[in-house]
């Protein structure tokens, strides 16, 4: 172990009773200032917290210190009801038949059900009938690619017994899609 040569500052007299001159005598009450400033900023996160949740929940009018504003009533105004096409049975359409459920060959018993009924678009060779790429849905629909297939997709449902209807470009290689949700029940 090196040793290094003594120097002044390694003669500390024995009666200096502090060492560290640069240190004052602690001030009175010095200890409550750094708490109070303490609980302060603590106060003021927790009620910059409070406010910023009620915001994010959309909830900033039910605190008591923001007042809610009563909102002006503004009449609504007139709304002309779109049409709705009249369910109309076409039955040189093209439908397509996809079975969404795990019941097996549902597709195809539902085309040939559809065909007593009158849509010889369902018929093998006219329309296409195949399993969905899912087998877990819920509520059979009837997509209409186009406007002027409306009336012949509410005359489906209405053939089907169940479902809903809806235009989408989901489906465009055919103009009525049937998606056999587990709400379908054979005839």
């Amino acid at each position: 172990m090196a040793t290094y040569p003594k120097d002044r500052f390694d003669n500390v007299p024995d009666d200096l009773l502090r060492t560290g001159a640069h240190r004052g005598p602690a001030k009175r009450g010095r200890g409550w200032v750094a708490f109070a400033w303490a609980a302060l900023a603590t106060g003021l996160i927790v009620l910059v917290g409070v406010v910023g949740l009620a915001a994010a929940n959309g909830k900033l009018d039910e605190l008591p210190f923001f007042p809610s504003t009563p909102t002006p009533t503004v009449a609504a105004p007139s709304v002309t009801p779109t049409p709705t096409a009249a369910p109309t049975l076409n039955p040189t359409i093209s439908i397509t038949v996809l079975n969404a459920t795990p019941t097996a060959g549902l597709a195809n018993k539902v085309g040939d059900a559809l065909v007593k009924d009158g849509w010889r678009g369902a018929a093998l060779g006219v329309g296409s009938r195949a399993n969905a790429a899912t087998t877990d849905v819920k509520a059979t629909v009837v997509y209409y690619s186009h406007p002027a297939n409306e009336g012949a997709a509410r005359a489906l449902v209405q053939s089907l017994k169940v479902g809903s209807i809806l235009l989408s470009q989901v489906y465009t290689a055919s103009p009525l899609t049937v998606v056999i949700g587990s709400d379908y029940k054979l005839p």
